[in-house]
């Protein structure tokens, strides 16, 4: 269907690029659908009956239905299966159901995602359906009533998720950090405490995520505790900034995991304790220090920034020489996990999304409703989560291999020294 354009590109149903990805977007779903049903076909040609008439063959289409995507309302005219075999133990006819398009199926996967993202701009229930009008071109059926109802379970699916039993998930590496999103808390100086960790094969996977105080050693031992107390084991190493909380909990809660300073933090804190005309300099300084091919390296790089710094500007040195073991700890393990665990990246990049596109209004509802909508987005983005690199290594780091310098330690090299 053609549609008139006007002078500055829209039409009467929306901007023009808009109506090129629908229609796209369109045709590709019918491209797919029809792959999808030949592929159906093809693989039970050879079902027929007693007069050797095929059993599965096409008969149409089906009525056509409007399907809310990311893309837009696209409308959906799906290719119909007659399937005449019949189930021998039930008596039942067999049914094509497609797996890209269930019968049931009104909406895209990828408008779950979008949901809690405009629930966390702060639009109420009420607010919600028009948002959702604008943004797809259709409410798609989401009244203010099933709006509530999504947000409800929501906070029911965190809930679940933070009483999950972890006996089955190893997490060899774990990062952990107190985030602050632009969302509504119980408390006024309140944050998310995140747990992110590596399991043995090399995946990474959302631990908990819950309310605390991000300078509490109780708020992180009560998260910690809660997760010993569900199965999980001592993590090999752990990576945090130096400033929270967390390290005291974490000796008493999980003693025989490693501690491993964020370098991406460590660099903010030593920067604001220099002026400017002096930043730039210890930057690539700080730098020389954790890109260093070996600890020895490394450790001779901390001395070379506390006799470049040291004189002037004792606090910032101390910053890092205090820290030297913490902040050196990767050393002691695979090379290819290096980049993994100089910094707490992870977390602040799956959280920078709900930083930047959050805000407080009375529209975000809850505390609770809150961290349901964050619980969400984080999720949606763990499918997109690659794994570590070289993630063989992981497991050779539990099972207790040994590594120095970024290299395996040998049995043999063990004995002599």
């Amino acid at each position: 269907m053609l549609s008139v354009v006007n002078e500055d590109g829209t039409t009467e149903s929306g901007s023009l690029i808009d109506e090129i990805v629908r229609e796209g977007a369109r045709r590709m779903l019918a491209a797919a659908l029809e792959a999808e049903v030949d592929q159906y076909i093809a693989e039970l040609a050879g079902e027929k009956d007693t007069a050797g008439r095929r059993l599965v063959v096409r008969s149409g289409r089906h009525r056509p239905r409007t399907v809310a995507t990311a893309a837009g309302p696209v409308e959906v005219t799906a290719p119909r299966v007659d399937d005449r075999r019949v189930d021998e133990e039930t008596g039942e006819r067999q049914r094509f159901s497609s797996r890209i398009l269930p019968p049931w199926c009104r909406k895209s996967p990828k408008i779950s995602e979008v949901l809690p993202l405009l629930y966390l701009h702060g639009l109420s229930s009420g607010d919600f359906v028009p948002a959702l009008e604008q943004f797809l071109g259709s409410s798609a059926g989401l009244s203010s009533a099933t709006v509530t109802r999504l947000t409800k379970q929501w906070q029911n699916d965190h809930a679940a998720f933070q009483k999950r039993d972890l006996t089955g998930s190893d997490y060899v590496y774990v990062w952990a950090d107190g985030v602050h999103p632009k969302i509504r808390l119980s408390q006024t100086h309140s944050c998310l405490l995140v747990l992110m960790g590596v399991r043995r094969d090399g995946r990474k996977e959302l631990i908990a995520v819950e309310e605390g105080l991000r300078e509490s050693s109780e708020s992180w031992a009560d998260l910690l505790r809660d997760c010993r107390r569900r199965g999980m084991r001592d993590p090999e190493i752990v990576v945090g900034d130096g400033a929270m909380g967390l390290w005291k909990a974490l000796a008493e809660v999980f003693p025989q995991a490693r501690h491993q300073r964020c370098w991406v933090h460590k660099i903010r804190n030593v920067v604001n304790a220099l002026p400017k005309s002096a930043q730039p300099g210890a930057k690539k300084a700080m730098q020389e220090i954790y890109n260093a091919e070996d600890r020895a390296h490394a450790e001779k790089a901390v001395k070379a920034f506390a006799t470049a710094y040291g004189a002037k500007w004792p606090k910032a040195v101390k910053k890092i020489a205090d820290e030297q073991d913490e902040l050196l700890a990767f050393y002691d393990f695979p090379a290819e996990h290096w980049i993994h665990l100089r910094t707490t990246n992870p977390i602040e990049s799956t959280f920078s999304v709900v930083k930047l596109r959050t805000k407080v209004t009375r529209g975000a509802g809850s505390a609770a409703a809150a961290l349901g909508m964050v619980f969400k987005l984080v999720e949606s983005a763990q499918a997109r989560w690659r794994a570590v690199t070289a993630p063989h290594l992981v497991a050779e780091v539990r099972d207790g291999v040994r590594f120095k310098n970024g290299k395996r330690i040998e049995q043999n090299q063990e004995a002599a020294a």
